[in-house]
Order: structure tokens, then sequence, then C-alpha cells
């Protein structure tokens, strides 16, 4: 994947993954990232309308040894916008908060899995999905 070759390249020291709750996506792309990212380098994540972080992603985060227990929701404006070397949007569905610092800025569309049809199982099912291609991507990145 090219953008995660750009990112493996640049190796940023503050990466910022964005989408619009800060709930699901961007909670399980921050919980992976700081799992595989190398000591030194800062991973954060905001959305433009934060909101609370979807239960979902802890789940499915605890299941391969990810502690996502103490994250919150946090809006963009938290984010001291100097110190980010790298932004990672993830919308899909929606329209992607903007980022107005001076960083290289990547999209990664990924479906909303708090928008999954379906059960319980089914819904757990689509974070599962969503945290495993993220895992994949950033693999590339921090591996």
């Amino acid at each position: 994947m090219l953008e995660a070759a750009i990112l493996r390249a640049r190796a940023p020291r503050h990466l910022l993954f964005l989408c619009v709750q800060n709930s699901a996506r961007s909670q399980l792309a921050e919980g992976v990232a700081r799992f595989l990212a190398p000591p030194g380098v800062t991973v954060s994540s905001a959305g433009s309308s934060p909101a609370f972080v979807r239960p979902q992603a802890i789940q499915v985060l605890e299941e391969i040894g990810i502690d996502a227990s103490g994250h919150r929701s946090k809006s963009i404006d938290e984010i001291d916008a100097g110190s980010v070397e790298a932004v990672v949007t993830l919308c899909a569905e929606e329209v992607c908060p903007v980022f107005l610092g001076n960083a290289l800025r990547l999209h990664w569309a990924l479906p909303d899995p708090a928008r999954a049809a379906g059960d319980e199982a089914a819904r757990l099912d689509a974070f599962r999905a969503v945290r495993d291609e993220l895992f994949r991507r950033l693999k590339l990145v921090f591996g």
C-alpha cells in the first residue's frame, strides 16, 4: 500500500488519526499504532465532533492485547498542530475533518463500524474488520 510506504519513509514523530466523532476508526487506529510504534513516536487521535469511545472499539482492541480503556474522545482543537508530522483521515461515508497544521496528509477511507447493521455480533465483526485492516496497514508503517 502506497500510503503506508510513504508514512514508513517519512517516519513521523507525531502521527494523528482523524475522523468525525473520534469514537471508532480513529480510536482503533490510535490503539493499534501505539501498540506497533517504536519508542519516541507520539500517536494521537481526534475528531471534528467528538462524542465518546465506542465500547466495541475498546473490546476488539482488548481481544488482541491492546488496552484502550483509558482512551477518550478528543476534539481536533486539543491537538498541538505544530507537533503533528503526519495526519491520516479515516472517513468514508461522511465529510472528513480538515487539519490546518503543516503536516503530511493521507486518507484511508474505511467504513464506519459504528454504522454497521445487524445484531451485536455483526457489529463487532465490523469493528474487527476495521481493526484488522488498520493493523495490516500500520504493520507496514512500523513493522
